[in-house]
């Protein structure tokens, strides 16, 4: 009897092990497994939601939630994400049951009451705040990318599509506004009460709620009625500003719908400007947010501000078809609505600026920002991994807004306009209200295209960096013999970037343009054979490759003679790149861009030039390089803006560059006369924000009246937002230094970072080059907020902190700090280590030249 039991048991243990192990699906945020299995056990998903919104903002908001959708598995309980304190949530109803509330690691879990088929379940809670965006008499939702969760219970997963439908009662004076129409709207008692519709199918990172003391403007542009909330006062913006915006929405669905030949997939199309706002814009379902100063322009912006209102509205029009109607079915793919939502903006306006050289725009829009962290040791794929959506905010940054658009009109050259066009209707309509991986979209593209995009995917979407291309060339009897271009990558491994570009043979009275096409380490430009020595060749001068390519300072004087303004703007471009790769010294550099940006009259090529040298000055030259610099430069460009011929739009180029480097004596005295006006330079063109920024530019830079000097621009404020504003920066700009060190140090408080564009202003003071002596002692704590900062900042905030805090430092003891918070935090979030290394990149560069006596 003993063996046969004995036998049994056996048997049973040896089957028992050889089951699957059950998974804990159950963890702080949302783990993949966890949304993988949510997204097969529910569906017909129905958000009822209702605010009741107190004037003060200090009290909580009462809430309910009806949730409705359909159960498919029983098998385990049903996680709802709630990322608050349990003791928000003060009832749950299951299918008309009470139901204990249990709360366990950011979820409420649901594990009775629960039937297959149709289920309600009833919340009664206090709005959870975090990306609530309150003020004293607005709010606004940011809920990108797992933030629902932190304002109601929900599936927090871009997977589970929902309609929402939503009431607000809120102050008598507020309006309100989200993604469904207003289907009725009452007062009572003193508050009024909105309801809407149903909204139409959306992820949970698209809900959007704005309420507030709002000014409303409506119209109907040609599809249908469209409401505008805002705040900004200053009618010399406003006036010009809402036709405009108006207009260059309804030129984004013409064209959207045209190109994808799927009419506009949403009820509305509404949107409000919000001052401050952390972002651009987002893509809220009939309910866009801007921030407000992208949109209200006057008579002194200038082209490239015209051009970035346009495309920040295309961009999120974009979004309405390429993120909204067809979403990533996981935050690993985010970067395929922004990379189409940014092609996209780039095809749109194209129309809409007849005299803008659009090749240029796209090179100087995307090259600057897909460097600037491709280069670096932290950078990333395009398309990353992701195991828990509580990361995915990282996942953000210049790699898929900037390189993505790259790659992808390579993409598009490489299968041809017709055949991409007509595989992305197909994406739109096969995916239509659902969701897609970027492999749905390239088994579609692959059938239009004989190349292997899944093997040319590999290396573009899925490996990090850039290449950097090398010339072999030989002349016999003063004709080329052979010219061969090989490429390596920059991080040392064996990668190879399959794309085209162009190279030019410059002549003394002309210029030979050769097509390229590279796929493997070096390919030989067969065109070239026995054409005429040149005295330069400039290479990827149509700014279509990517990479950094063969720059020598003797082409200088070749560059700024060139007609072709890509050609000419691409070599400005690729020489910061060899500086930085230490291939010319930033001092010739430097020499080089001061006289392109009194030579240059191309608005976009000055622009970039001027950030250029503003960005050598102060990230690779020495305190006493830069002392020596600063007079000449100063006075070179002082003198450019008031002597030199300028259309107003350099003018204002030239000023944003020369107000930034004016800290001398005599600089500053002459800043005051222009902020006071006793000088006026003609055809430039200044507003009011320009007056209040100059005041905080002479305080920045000591001038001894400084403290006069802010009561007075604080005087001269009427909107009571820019007010706010001014008087959260003003202790940044102390000439105290024991007032600084209060401020920095009272944001180690989330409360006091709430306005996130604020605080990274704030920061950009406190941490300016000029103060740096005083200001290194913080940078500990910076560091050490960090993970903090990503767990209760909104997804750009993380960088920004550290860009304007340790990422503006040039100094050994400044690496000494980031090298010792990197070796004693060894577990630190991939993704975050990322961001500070791409964010310290210039700081590495420096100390790096340094050390590296070969360059001159």
């Amino acid at each position: 009897m003993k063996k046969t039991i004995l036998l049994f048991l056996g048997i049973s243990l040896f089957f028992l092990s050889c089951q699957p192990k059950r998974i804990d699906l159950l963890d702080v945020g949302i783990p993949l497994a966890m949304a993988e299995y949510r997204k097969e056990q529910v569906s017909d998903v129905v958000y009822g939601l209702s605010f009741d919104i107190p004037e003060d903002k200090t009290q909580p908001i009462p809430s309910k939630l009806k949730l409705e959708l359909q159960v498919h598995d029983l098998s385990r309980p049903l996680y709802l994400d709630f990322n608050a304190d349990a003791s928000l949530l003060k009832q749950v109803m299951v299918n008309g049951s009470q139901q204990e509330i249990h709360h366990q690691k950011e979820h409420l879990i649901i594990s009775e009451g629960l039937q297959k088929g149709n289920n309600v379940i009833e919340v009664l809670f206090s709005a959870g705040e975090q990306s609530l965006n309150r003020n004293e008499d607005y709010l606004y939702t940011l809920l990108v990318p797992e933030r629902a969760s932190t304002l109601f219970p929900c599936f927090d997963q871009p997977n589970i599509k929902a309609n929402y439908i939503l009431d607000v009662t809120a102050p008598k004076e507020w309006k309100v506004l989200c993604g469904a129409t207003l289907e009725n709207k009452t007062e009572q008692a003193g508050k009024v009460h909105y309801q809407f519709a149903k909204s139409d199918p959306m992820s949970t990172y698209l809900f959007s709620m704005v309420a507030g003391k709002f000014e409303s403007f409506t119209e109907n542009p040609g599809i249908f009625d469209m409401t505008f909330l805002y705040r900004e006062s200053d009618t010399a913006k406003v006036r010009p500003s809402l036709p405009i915006v108006y207009d260059l929405h309804q030129r984004s669905i013409d064209f959207l719908q045209g190109y994808t030949e799927y009419e506009f997939p949403f009820q509305k199309l509404d949107f409000a400007a919000i001052p401050g706002f952390q972002y651009g814009g987002m893509e809220h379902v009939g309910a866009i947010q801007y921030r407000e100063s992208s949109l209200f322009l006057d008579a002194s912006a200038t082209e490239r501000q015209h051009l970035g209102r346009a495309k920040l509205i295309a961009h999120e029009t974009a979004h309405m078809w390429f993120g909204d109607l067809v979403t990533m079915d996981w935050f690993n793919d985010v970067w395929m609505k922004e990379v189409f939502a940014n092609f996209m903006a780039d095809k749109i306006i194209n129309p809409t600026f007849p005299d803008v050289n659009h090749q240029l725009q796209f090179m100087t829009a995307h090259y600057r920002g897909a460097y600037a962290e491709d280069r670096t040791r932290g950078t990333n794929p395009i398309r990353q991994q992701l195991d828990n959506l509580k990361n995915a905010g990282s996942l953000y940054g210049g790699i898929i807004y900037n390189k993505a658009p790259i790659m992808m009109r390579q993409l598009e050259a490489a299968i041809g306009e017709t055949g991409f066009r007509e595989g992305i209707r197909e994406y739109i309509s096969r995916f239509a209200y659902g969701n897609a991986t970027w492999k749905d979209l390239v088994e579609i593209l692959d059938d239009k295209t004989p190349n292997d995009l899944k093997k040319w995917s590999e290396v573009w979407v899925n490996q990090s960096g850039r290449p950097i291309f090398d010339e072999d060339i030989s002349y016999e009897n003063e004709k080329i013999k052979q010219l061969s271009i090989s490429q390596r990558a920059e991080d040392g491994s064996g990668k190879l970037w399959p794309q085209s570009f162009e190279i030019a043979l410059v002549y003394p009275d002309s210029v030979l343009v050769l097509p390229v096409s590279i796929s493997d380490s070096m390919a030989i430009v067969a065109k070239a054979a026995g054409k005429p020595k040149p005295e330069a060749i400039l290479y990827n001068s149509n700014a279509f490759g990517y990479g950094i390519f063969p720059m020598g300072t003797l082409d200088f004087p070749i560059i700024q003679r060139l007609e072709d303004e890509v050609a000419r703007g691409h070599a400005y471009l690729n020489t910061y790149e060899n500086i930085l790769s230490g291939a010319i010294s930033p001092k010739k550099g430097l020499d080089f861009f001061a006289k392109g940006i009194q030579a240059e009259r191309n608005e976009l090529i000055h622009g970039m030039l001027c950030g250029q040298a503003s960005g050598i000055f102060w990230s690779y030259l020495t305190v006493e390089e830069r002392n020596k610099e600063q007079p000449l430069l100063e006075k070179m460009l002082w003198k450019e803006l008031t002597d030199g011929q300028h259309a107003p739009n350099i003018k204002k180029n030239l000023f944003g560059l020369w107000k930034g480097l004016a800290y001398s004596d005599e600089a500053k005295a002459k800043l005051f006369s222009v902020w006071n006006k006793a000088v006026t330079i003609r055809d430039l063109k200044l507003n009011e924000d320009d007056f209040t920024d100059m005041a905080m530019t002479l305080a920045l830079f000591r001038h001894k009246d400084a403290d006069n000097i802010l009561d007075s621009a604080r005087a001269q404020l009427t909107n009571p937002d820019k007010l706010k504003r001014f008087d959260f920066l003003r202790p940044a700009l102390s000439s105290n230094e024991s007032e600084r060190d209060a401020f920095f140090v009272s944001l180690s408080d989330a409360s006091n970072r709430e306005k996130e564009s604020w605080v990274l202003t704030a920061c950009g003071y406190v941490h300016h080059p000029l103060r740096q002596e005083s200001a290194i002692k913080h940078l500990p704590l910076a560091l050490e907020l960090l993970e903090e900062i990503q767990k209760t900042g909104d997804i750009f905030f993380p960088k920004g902190w550290l860009s304007n805090t340790v990422g503006q430092y040039q100094s050994q003891d400044a690496y000494s700090i980031v090298e010792r918070y990197l070796a004693e935090n060894p577990d630190l979030n991939e993704s975050l280590q990322g961001k500070l290394l791409q964010a310290t990149d210039d700081l590495y560069r420096f100390v790096e030249m340094r050390e590296d006596k070969s360059i001159d």
